[in-house]
Formats: structure tokens, C-alpha cells, sequence
């Protein structure tokens, strides 16, 4: 397997499972919020990340769930090699309001870039990736 072959997946360490793992990010953990998600945060000791993707009670279907989830581990991935490592992560997904439009991964993208910009969670100066140089 080649050397960054693992950058294209989400491993299975990654994942922050475990109730009471998640209740003690959402009690100790640092909040940073941005309109339809919440992002707590809070250090591990670990060498890399756990992220966990929930939702409130009254979050659609479990189809709108699994979509949201995989537009989130995606946009999660993507985002992955800027971030510093050794935080729980736990990303709290809200409903749409009425009249909005589903959001798609570069509406997610957005969310998560802010909401990891807010927390610090980016290492260095972010790279330019517009026109290909």
C-alpha cells in the first residue's frame, strides 16, 4: 500500500465512539458555533483525531442522518491533513429550516473550514489551492 494511500479514507481510529466518550466532549469541551452545526473540542493525548457526527432528536429521517453524516466525514476528510492532531471532535449537525436548501459538501466544507478556524484547529498559514500552482 503506498505511503499516503491512508489520506483517502476515514479509519476507523478516527472515530470518536463510545456515549460516554462523546457526553464528556459535550460537557468539557471547548463550543464553537456557525449557522446549521456546533463544534466541540476537546484534547485527547492521542497523536490524531476522533470525530463523531451526531444530531438532535428530531433530525429528519434516517436517510436526511446518513446523508448528513457522509457530506460531513467527506468535507472531514478533505479538510483532515491542514488540521493539528490530538482532539475529540464532536460535530452537532442542526435540521434545516423551512425554505432552506439541502446543503451540499461545499456548503459543509464551509461550515467545517469556519468552525475549525474558530477553534485554531488549523495548522500554519492555510495553502492556497486556487490556481493550480
Amino acid at each position: 500500500m503506498k505511503e499516503g494511500a491512508h489520506s483517502c479514507c476515514f479509519r476507523p481510529k478516527e472515530r470518536l465512539k463510545g456515549r460516554n466518550a462523546v457526553k464528556e466532549v459535550f460537557s468539557r469541551g471547548k463550543r464553537y458555533g456557525c449557522p446549521g452545526a456546533k463544534l466541540f473540542v476537546l484534547k485527547n493525548g492521542l497523536s490524531c483525531n476522533r470525530i463523531c457526527f451526531t444530531f438532535p432528536k428530531k433530525f429528519g429521517n434516517a436517510v436526511e442522518r446518513n446523508r448528513a453524516r457522509r457530506l460531513g466525514r467527506e468535507a472531514y476528510r478533505l479538510l483532515r491533513p491542514r488540521l493539528q492532531g490530538g482532539h475529540d471532535l464532536v460535530l452537532l449537525v442542526y435540521p434545516l429550516r423551512e425554505g432552506e436548501e439541502k446543503p451540499g459538501l461545499s456548503s459543509r466544507m464551509k461550515q467545517l473550514e469556519y468552525l475549525f478556524g474558530r477553534s485554531a484547529l488549523f495548522m500554519g498559514k492555510p495553502e492556497c489551492r486556487s490556481s493550480g500552482r
